[in-house]
């Protein structure tokens, strides 16, 4: 009977959040230890269908570093890195479409649906859905001397995106599980940061919250204690101070800009947490960061 009572005070602590986000679009940022695990990832498939099912529409976009290393290595290509970024040449974006697309995408739709969802799969080259360009870097600047551009090969910036066929597969009860590979004007694929398509994507669409799983807590302040909520202008504070640092600046700029673009609240959050997504969503205490406008 306890355990009874306590699944149901569960249910109505989630009432309020089930009803505010009942029709509205999430966007999930899958990547980390949680698309390695074998019980996160099942647990995750299940976050998505459980959304699905009471009202929420969510849009699952997803990366593949580890997936990709593997098979570079097994093909003996060896992977440059510039400031974070994997060089890639033709060769390499080939590899990258295969393994993105063709494997690590058929495989998370495999999951969702085993466990009785509607999943569909797509890349940015399936209804010009993320149309890209090339990404420019610059060199460090040397005192007295001009800026040198960095020449990181298929590595893309998200330009624009047609949520026309995301939009059609929401209204079919389809959860669309995006591979971030764009589509240049010229024809070429380019291998853009999933974290940049996820906050482009829920930009265009509107969404109402954008989430980012990670490998870590969420965002931590000066004493390494979690930061539950942050404002945009916080944001700027952070990283000029030194405190967010290395990986997490492009993530926290990512939320910043989405939320810029309209979408109300962005999710920093820990993957490896079970059923991480339906805490941060419908609890009060939630498990990351989340930063508003």
């Amino acid at each position: 009977m306890q355990t009874g009572m306590e699944k149901a005070h569960v249910l109505i602590e989630a009432l309020p959040y089930i009803k505010e986000f009942y029709g509205k679009t999430v966007v999930i940022k899958y990547g980390g230890h949680a698309m390695v695990d074998e019980e996160l990832k099942k647990n995750f498939a299940l976050d998505i269908i459980l959304m699905k099912y009471i009202g929420i529409k969510p849009v699952v976009v997803h990366g593949g570093g580890p997936q990709i290393n593997e098979f570079l290595k097994k093909m003996n290509i060896k992977s440059d890195y510039v400031q974070g970024m994997r060089v890639t040449d033709g060769e390499t974006m080939d590899v990258v479409e295969m393994v993105l697309v063709g494997k690590v995408n058929k495989e998370i739709v495999g999951l969702i649906n085993y466990h009785g969802g509607r999943a569909i799969g797509l890349s940015g080259r399936d209804g010009d859905l993320i149309q890209a360009e090339k990404m420019k870097m610059m060199k460090s600047q040397v005192e007295n001397a001009p800026p040198e551009l960095i020449d990181l090969g298929r590595v893309g910036t998200v330009t624009h995106v047609h949520p026309d066929v995301l939009i059609a597969l929401g209204n079919q009860d389809f959860i669309p599980v995006i591979a971030p590979v764009g589509v240049g004007e010229d024809g070429q694929s380019y291998n853009i940061n999933a974290d940049l398509v996820a906050g482009a994507i829920a930009s265009h669409l509107g969404a109402e919250k954008l989430v980012l799983l990670t490998d870590v807590v969420g965002v931590l302040d000066e004493t390494k204690k979690l930061i539950p909520t942050m404002t945009s202008k916080e944001v700027d504070a952070l990283i000029q101070s030194g405190i967010a640092a290395g990986g997490m600046i492009p993530k926290i700029k990512c939320c910043q800009d989405a939320i810029a673009q309209g979408v109300a609240k962005a999710h920093i959050i820990d993957g490896r947490v079970l059923h991480a997504v339906l805490l941060e969503i419908f609890t009060r205490e939630g498990v990351g960061t989340e930063i508003v406008a």
